[in-house]
């Protein structure tokens, strides 16, 4: 995804404000150093939801004795969002995360509500953090606006613009 002109203004800003950043030259060898920092996990650490979730990856998140003792009507449901959710689910959609705490509510989901809490998060990068949003708190994660990596060539761009 490119980086629409504010985004690279807004890197620009970041690099001059960095002090690790900052002392990199403007050449490709230290654009590219640049994207390498960026593209590590953000220091303190920050927790954003993930935007993709596969199917297979739920399942296996699911509490056997929890999932057998599901009634009838959720297991309809997780049938459901299996069938025409065939890529996954996104779980930085506030709805996809209520509808699984719903589907494993009460005392039997207890351990299957903990492992989707787990599996919906991850750490975000370095630039990824630059324009997330929210506490990032591994009890409230941030939602990733931009997601992915940088490249040297798109650090030039913002050094550049």
């Amino acid at each position: 995804m490119p980086f629409t002109p504010a985004q690279l203004a807004t890197i620009a800003a970041n690099i001059a404000a960095s002090p690790d950043l900052a002392v990199q030259p403007n050449t490709s060898d230290g654009n590219f150093e640049i994207a390498r920092l960026y593209n590590l996990d953000a220091t303190p650490t920050f927790w954003a939801y993930k935007s993709l979730v596969q199917i297979k990856d739920i399942g296996e998140a699911f509490n056997g004795a929890e999932l057998a003792g599901l009634t009838t009507g959720n297991i309809t449901r997780l049938t459901c969002i299996g069938i025409y959710s065939t890529l996954g689910v996104n779980p930085s959609r506030a709805d996809v995360r209520a509808f699984f705490a719903d589907v494993f509510s009460g005392a039997g989901g207890v351990l299957t509500r903990a492992n989707l809490d787990v599996l919906w998060r991850r750490p975000a990068r370095r630039i990824e953090r630059l324009f997330a949003t929210g506490t990032g708190s591994t009890a409230s994660p941030g939602t990733l606006v931009f997601e992915g990596i940088i490249s040297g060539a798109e650090v030039e761009d913002a050094r550049t613009a």
